[in-house]
C-alpha cells in the first residue's frame, strides 16, 4: 500500500515536471493520472489498490464523528433533564476482531464516544466489557456497536 502511494505521488511530481507548472491544479491532475495508471496496472502491483483502504479510513472517521455527535447530544439531554431516566450497566460485547490494533481501535472509539467506556478485554481478546450510561436493550446495544465500529474497523484492516 505504501509503495503504491509513493508511486502515485512520484507520478504526480513527474507530471508537474513535464508540464513545467508547479501549482496545485497540475499536481491534482498528475495525481489523478497516476491513480488511473495504478488502476490499470493493479494486476502487477503487490496488494490491492490503496485507494480502497483510504476510502475505508475516511468512512470510519465519518462514522465516529456521527456517533460522537449523536451520543454527545444524548448525554447532554440526559444530564440537563431534571430527573435522570437512565439504566446504566456493564455489557459483554463479543468481537470478531483478532489482532491488537483492531481491538485497541475498537476500545478507543468506544471510550471516546460519550456515555460509554471500554473497561476490559478478555484474556483471549474475543470479548470487550463496556460500561454504558443507558442500556434499554442489551442485545440491541451490542448489535449496534458491532454493526457500526466493528464492521468499519474490519473494513480498514482486512
Amino acid at each position: 500500500m505504501a509503495i503504491q502511494l509513493l508511486l502515485n505521488l512520484l507520478i504526480a511530481f513527474i507530471w508537474m515536471f513535464f508540464h513545467s507548472a508547479w501549482n496545485f491544479g497540475t499536481f491534482v491532475l498528475g495525481y489523478l493520472v497516476g491513480l488511473g495508471l495504478l488502476f490499470v496496472l493493479r494486476r502487477f502491483l503487490p496488494g490491492e489498490l490503496y485507494f480502497r483502504r483510504a476510502y475505508a479510513i475516511m468512512k470510519l472517521l465519518l462514522l465516529f464523528l456521527k456517533e460522537l455527535i449523536l451520543s454527545s447530544w444524548f448525554v447532554a439531554k440526559e444530564v440537563l433533564r431534571p430527573k435522570l431516566n437512565i439504566r446504566p450497566g456493564i455489557i459483554a460485547v463479543p468481537t470478531r476482531l483478532r489482532n491488537d490494533w483492531e481491538i485497541t481501535t475498537f476500545a478507543c472509539l468506544i471510550t471516546l464516544t460519550p456515555g460509554t467506556l471500554a473497561l476490559e478485554v478478555s484474556p483471549e481478546g474475543d470479548v470487550l466489557y463496556i460500561h454504558s450510561m443507558d442500556i434499554p436493550d442489551t442485545e440491541e446495544v451490542v448489535k449496534q456497536m458491532k454493526d457500526t465500529f466493528e464492521e468499519a474497523i474490519m473494513e480498514v484492516s482486512r
